[in-house]
C-alpha cells in the first residue's frame, strides 16, 4: 500500500530577489567539437564524456543552437539492448535536477522516422524517449529528473532497444545542483524523480526559467478561457522547493465563488505513484475583508481540506499519491468564503524505482579491465550489471541485493591489449572465457578467485610460464590455453589435478615436465 504523505507550507512575504548567478551546471553540447557560450553559459563539448557514438550535425534551421548536433549511437538489430553512457562527474551526495533534451532533424534519413528508446540512470531505468509527435510538430523534447549523486560520477546512458529499428541519439544533456531543500520529501536513496508537468497557471508566454528559476526549470504556460490572469507582480518565496516568484503574477481563478475544475496534467498518466506540489498565493490588493477558503481535490479524492489562501502564499504537496490515466484537478470553496478559489503553479513527478547497484569493488575491477584492453565493447559504460537486461556486452552478473559479476564472456570479440591484474578483484566469478581475441602479456594471478569452474584463453598471444596457482583454484574443471605463446613447462600440479581439462597444444615452446 502506498504511503500518503500530505503537508502545507506557508510563505513569508519578502523583497524581490537580487540578481542570480547561473546555477552550478555542467552543460554538454552533444555532438559539437568545441565549447561554446550559448545563451549567456557555457556548454561543452560532449567529447570527454562519451566514448561511443557518432557526431553528427543537423540540417534543419532550429531556434536554439545545442540542437544543431547531435551524438547518434548505433543501433545492434542483433543486440538490441546496448547501452552508451555519457559519465559526469559530480559532488557525491547531493541532488542534481538531469535534463536531456532530444531534436531529430532526420539524422537517419528524411525518410526515416524518429527512433524510440530508453534513457537510463546509472543502474535505474528512467524512461522511453519517445519524440515522434514533437518532431512532427517541429519541436525538440526534453525530460527532466532529479537523482541523488551517490558516488563521484552519474552515468547518463541512451539504451538502444527493439522499438524501432533506427538509432538512437542525444542533442543536450544538463546537470544541474540543487539546493539541499529541494524535494526533500522524497528518500533519493531509492527512488528518483521524472518530471511529468511543471506549469505556471494562467500565463501564456514563453517558457519560464532561468534568470527567473535560479535552478534553470522549466515552467511551462497553462491558461483556460474562463479563468483571469490577475497579472499582478506578488513577492512571495520562501518555499522550500523554491519557485520563482514570477509564476505568482498570474492564476488560473474561477469567476464567481464557485468550484474551479480543470485537466492537470493535460495527459493522461501511467499507472504510477506520483508526488505532487501545488502553488498558491492571493494578490493583496483584491482581498479587503473576504476570505479564499477552499478544498482542494484530484479525480474527485480530497487532496487538502480548508485551504486558507493568503498574501503570504502557501503550497500543499504529497509526496506519494497513486494515479492512472486523465485527472482532474478541482478547487472548491468552503461555506463562508466569498471569493473565488485560485492557483498559480504546479509540479508533477513520477516516482522512479531506483534499481540496485553493481558492487564498487567489482565495477572499478571492470573498469581496470576495460583500460588494458586497446578496444574494449562500446556498450563498457555506466553500471557493468544494471539495469539487469542492460549490462556490459559479455558480463554476467547475480541477483539479489549484492551484485556480483559472476562470469566473463568474450570470446571472439576482436579484443587486444592485455587482461589487467586487477581481474583478480572479481572474486565472485566462475568462469572467464576470452578465447579467440587478439590479447597479449602474462596471464594474471588467479589465485583468489576460489568460485572459478572454467578459464578460456585459448587462441590468443599470451607469454610467459603457465602459472602454478591454477592447480590451488579448488573448483577448476577447465583449463584452455591451447595457440598461444607460453613458454617453459607445463606444472605438475595441474597435470596431476583431479577432474580438470587441461589443454595446452599450438604453444611451440611448452614442454611436458620429465616423467
Amino acid at each position: 500500500m502506498s504511503v500518503l504523505r500530505l503537508t502545507v507550507f506557508l510563505l513569508l512575504s519578502v523583497s524581490s530577489l537580487s540578481q542570480l548567478s547561473p546555477p552550478s551546471a555542467i552543460l554538454i553540447d552533444c555532438g559539437a567539437s568545441s565549447s561554446a557560450v550559448i545563451g549567456g553559459r557555457q556548454w561543452q563539448s560532449d567529447e570527454n564524456f562519451v566514448t561511443s557514438g557518432t557526431p553528427k550535425k543537423i540540417t534543419d534551421q532550429v531556434v536554439d543552437e545545442i540542437l544543431l548536433t547531435v551524438r547518434s549511437f548505433p543501433l545492434n538489430l542483433i543486440n538490441t539492448r546496448r547501452k552508451f553512457c555519457y559519465v559526469v562527474n559530480v559532488s557525491r551526495g547531493w541532488k542534481y535536477m538531469i535534463r536531456t533534451t532530444y531534436y531529430y532533424g532526420g539524422v537517419n534519413g528524411k525518410d526515416t522516422p524518429p527512433p524510440v528508446f530508453d534513457q537510463i540512470i546509472d543502474g535505474s531505468f528512467w524512461s522511453v524517449v519517445n519524440t515522434t509527435a514533437d518532431y512532427a510538430d517541429g519541436l525538440a523534447s526534453y525530460y527532466e529528473g532529479v537523482f541523488l549523486a551517490q558516488g563521484k560520477s552519474i552515468s547518463v546512458c541512451i539504451g538502444s532497444n527493439s522499438y524501432t529499428s533506427s538509432d538512437p541519439f542525444i542533442s543536450g544533456l544538463e546537470l544541474v545542483r540543487l539546493d539541499g531543500t529541494l524535494y526533500n520529501s522524497t528518500d533519493f536513496s531509492v527512488s528518483g524523480l521524472s518530471l511529468v508537468a511543471r506549469h505556471a497557471f494562467g500565463y501564456s508566454g514563453p517558457i519560464i526559467r532561468f534568470p527567473d528559476d535560479e535552478f534553470d526549470r522549466f515552467w511551462e504556460p497553462y491558461s483556460l478561457n474562463s479563468t483571469v490572469p490577475n497579472n499582478r507582480k506578488l513577492e512571495v518565496s520562501g518555499f522550500w522547493n523554491l519557485p520563482p516568484s514570477r509564476i505568482f503574477n498570474t492564476d488560473l481563478r474561477a469567476i464567481q465563488v464557485q468550484p474551479l475544475e480543470f485537466p492537470w496534467p493535460p495527459m493522461p498518466l501511467a499507472k504510477a505513484v506520483y508526488y505532487i506540489a501545488l502553488y498558491f498565493a492571493h494578490d493583496s490588493d483584491s482581498l479587503g475583508d473576504g476570505s479564499r477558503v477552499f478544498d482542494v481535490s484530484i479525480n474527485g479524492i480530497t487532496y487538502y481540506r480548508e485551504l486558507s489562501v493568503t498574501p503570504a502564499g502557501a503550497v500543499i504537496f504529497a509526496s506519494k499519491w497513486p494515479l492512472e490515466g486523465l485527472t482532474t484537478l478541482t478547487l472548491s470553496p468552503r461555506s463562508g468564503s466569498n471569493l473565488p478559489p485560485l492557483i498559480n503553479g504546479g509540479e508533477m513527478f513520477q516516482l522512479i524505482s531506483l534499481g540496485g547497484r553493481t558492487l564498487v569493488r567489482d565495477v572499478t575491477a571492470l573498469n581496470a579491465i576495460k583500460s588494458s584492453f586497446e578496444n574494449a565493447p562500446v556498450d563498457w559504460n555506466g553500471d557493468p550489471c544494471m539495469p539487469k537486461n542492460y549490462s556490459w556486452s559479455g558480463v554476467t552478473c547475480s541477483e539479489g541485493p549484492r551484485i556480483r559479476v559472476v562470469a566473463l564472456n568474450l570470446t571472439n570479440m576482436g579484443l587486444s591489449g592485455s587482461l589487467a591484474p586487477e581481474v583478480s578483484k572479481l572474486t565472485a566469478l566462475s568462469s572467464i572465457w576470452l578465447g579467440n581475441n587478439s590479447l597479449s602479456g602474462t596471464i594474471p594471478d588467479f589465485s583468489s578467485l576460489k568460485y572459478l569452474e572454467s578459464v578460456h584463453l585459448e587462441d590468443n598471444r599470451f607469454s610467459g610460464n603457465i602459472p602454478a596457482f591454477f592447480g590451488g583454484v579448488p573448483h577448476l574443471r577447465e583449463l584452455f590455453l591451447q595457440n598461444n605463446n607460453l613458454t617453459g613447462q607445463v606444472p605438475n600440479n595441474l597435470l596431476q589435478k583431479p577432474g580438470l581439462n587441461l589443454r595446452t597444444s599450438g604453444n611451440p615452446f611448452l614442454t611436458q615436465p620429465p616423467r
